[in-house]
């Protein structure tokens, strides 16, 4: 609930931070922090100042953080007013408030006309404070900036002070103690440690550290404790950890037990997800991110990185390919990095790696929203990126662009144009991404954990929430595997190519290549343009939905080599998204083919596909191989029973009692050698 407070209202119980904040009278007099003050904190003489509120501070009470913004308030020259507050619905208890400049705002209009001086300027000074879940006030948000000039130094932020508030007042020590003990907190907390320059601390808690983790006070008990609960919880549970020359943590790795084995299964395309590190989050995390069998997205591994160095993400992807035995990804999607690009170009030199489509469009608003004729520009760059399906097609659609709204010397749209053989579609239509590349309008690509993870998530509150993600991810596909076993998918045509994958895909995977089976109806006329020996090239048309509801005709050109059953359309859907399109389908219909071609089928879509597939590309000699390949495939193998086993009730009493006969089984191998 939010409480909008126009007036300078303040608690009864925080007089003190208003009325006395450095332990004098309630006149407008110049009241410096005393000599005790200074003393206490180490500070210099002469240099009387509060430290100047940044994100990340923390406060053991709402009293607290308000008594020091009054007190940053009176030596910068402004008064404070409470402009919002939040209310637990049921107990009342306040847990978020936003404190701004009293100039903040315009009057009302029924007060214009009030003999009163008009002080109100729309200042937007203000910070933003919340309780965390260590039950601490932590400042979310802040904005230094006064849009009006500032006033002598003021020691109270009311005029008057009602009768209620007076008996509240303090003694003047209790004043300076209290004045002491916040500020010496802000300063511990700010580094971990009682470093007393305070200055010198603010530019190191808040400016980037290369050689070195940035971590709160506690993070690294956090950090340890969390490697110590998986350890014990997770008997395939993989992380390296990076120190610097001094001994500080610079980087850590870790991939739990169910994330390492979809490492196996589904590491052939990964995207690496790092909108927390390049958005300076507080939790300096990156994600190594898959797609499953059901077209989910799987974690297959997770970072904290001291910074977006090369060499930082070099040690993270080496640290991957340790875990996963050196199996390199066949694609990989990231964002227009040049660390990135280097540290793959180092590690994963044999991988296409390509840019994220999704995260370039969403940047378009912001790059080119501040041009002229921008809603032009936008539908311009849409068709020339979506809807062109040859190279020259887009090559001719991004020159007009660029000469027709005159922005050829757009430094964001030149730099897309020179990296654009790794994100336009017309130049990837070889290269696999199994549904991980948005090559549709429309289609985006959220980061993993987007709902756990905000911008002020602390380490400490993420390792948590990571868990639960987890928990979540999981049971979404141990109920999707249960649905694709268990149900058959209704037919929507008499198509036998739906009738044959419909037994073999996943329910969600078949859904996707239903649609193109449906959509087979609205192309109309399939012909031969061209014949070379066995190589045929048919031209599809197909009516397709325009802008403002319209349909349009399109042509697709579709190559069918009979000798060796291939079929490959000119919208590539397979390489995009790993089945045929509806062009193609229509081709095989016209030279009378009824089912799928093999090649076609890929088994990662498949229904059993984690049951029979082996993530081991080795030898398939068991005698050859030793303990730890053995201790890796049980765990891998048990963890399928774990996962569908932890479903519910019935689930977990069939999962137990097999666990139970396979021990004994094995107990009586040993007797038998005994």
């Amino acid at each position: 609930m939010e409480v909008d407070e126009e007036k300078e209202a303040h608690p009864s119980n925080i007089c003190l931070a208003e009325e006395k904040c450095d332990g004098q009278s309630l006149k407008e007099t110049d009241c410096e922090p005393t000599e005790l003050f200074d003393v206490q904190n180490g500070l210099p003489d002469g240099k009387k100042e509060f430290l100047a509120p940044a994100v990340g501070m923390e406060f053991e009470t709402y009293d607290d953080a308000y008594n020091y913004y009054n007190c940053y308030a009176k030596e910068a020259g402004f008064r404070v007013r409470v402009k919002n507050s939040w209310f637990k619905r049921n107990s009342r208890e306040k847990y978020g408030v936003v404190l701004c400049c009293s100039s903040q705002g315009f009057k009302r209009i029924k007060d214009v006309n009030r003999l009163r001086k008009e002080t109100r300027t729309g200042c937007p000074a203000m910070i933003r404070m919340r309780v965390v879940e260590s039950k601490r006030w932590r400042v979310l948000e802040v904005t230094h900036e006064h849009n009006h000039l500032l006033g002598a130094k003021i020691c109270k932020s009311v005029k008057k002070m009602g009768s209620g508030m007076k008996s509240n007042v303090q003694s003047s020590s209790d004043a300076e103690v209290r004045t002491i003990k916040l500020y010496r907190a802000l300063v511990i907390d700010a580094e971990g440690n009682g470093n007393p320059n305070s200055n010198e601390v603010v530019v190191r808690k808040f400016s980037d550290q290369p050689n070195q983790l940035n971590l709160r006070k506690g993070d690294s008990q956090a950090i340890y404790n969390y490697l110590c609960r998986l350890q014990l919880t997770n008997p395939n549970f993989f992380y390296l950890m990076d120190f610097n020359d001094e001994g500080h943590l610079r980087n850590f790795f870790w991939v739990d037990s169910r994330c390492r084995a979809s490492c196996g299964y589904f590491g052939d395309v990964i995207y690496i997800d790092n909108t927390c590190l390049s958005n300076r989050y507080e939790t300096p995390l990156v994600a190594l991110v898959g797609v499953n069998h059901h077209g989910q997205t799987v974690l297959l591994g997770c970072g904290l990185l001291a910074g977006e160095t090369s060499e930082s993400y070099s040690w993270l992807f080496k640290s991957w390919l340790t875990c996963v035995s050196g199996r390199c990804p066949q694609t990989i999607i990231t964002d227009s990095c040049k660390a990135l690009q280097n540290a793959i170009a180092e590690v994963f030199p044999k991988s296409n790696h390509r840019l994220s489509l999704s995260l370039i469009m969403k940047r378009v608003p912001e790059k080119l929203g501040g041009l002229r004729n921008y809603d032009a520009i936008r539908k311009t760059f849409v068709k020339a990126v979506f809807e062109t399906l040859k190279v020259i097609e887009f090559e001719a659609a991004w020159g007009f662009m660029v000469q027709h709204f005159g922005v050829a010397d757009h430094e964001w749209l030149r730099s897309l144009y020179e990296d654009r053989i790794r994100w336009a579609p017309v130049y990837l239509k070889d290269t696999f991404f199994a549904g991980l590349y948005a090559s549709r309008p429309g289609e985006n690509l959220s980061p993993f954990f987007d709902k756990y993870v905000h911008k002020q998530t602390p380490l400490k509150e993420f390792l948590d929430k990571y868990e639960l993600a987890l928990q979540k991810k999981h049971k979404e596909e141990s109920l999707a595997d249960i649905e694709s076993r268990n149900t058959s998918p209704g037919l929507k045509t008499r198509c036998s190519f739906e009738l044959q994958l419909s037994k073999l895909f996943t329910r969600e995977i078949f859904k996707r290549f239903q649609l193109e089976v449906e959509e087979m109806y609205s192309c109309f006329s399939t012909t031969q343009l061209h014949v070379d020996g066995p190589i045929i090239i048919f031209l599809v048309k197909e009516r397709v939905l325009a802008e403002g509801n319209k349909r349009e005709i399109r042509d697709f050109e579709v190559l069918y080599n009979r000798t060796a059953s291939e079929v490959r359309c000119i919208c590539s859907c397979f390489s995009f998204y790993g089945y045929l399109c509806r062009h193609a389908l229509c081709v095989l219909n016209f030279n009378g083919v009824e089912e799928v071609p093999s090649k076609y089928i890929l088994s990662r879509w498949k229904k059993d596909y984690k049951r029979f597939y082996d993530p081991d590309q080795g030898s398939n000699n068991v005698d050859a191989i030793g303990g730890v390949q053995w201790f890796n495939q049980l765990c891998r193998s048990a963890l399928q029973v774990v996962e569908e086993g932890a479903i519910s009730l019935d689930h977990y009493k069939v999962a137990l009692q097999a666990f139970e006969e396979s021990l004994n089984r094995v107990h009586e191998v040993e007797e038998e050698q005994d």
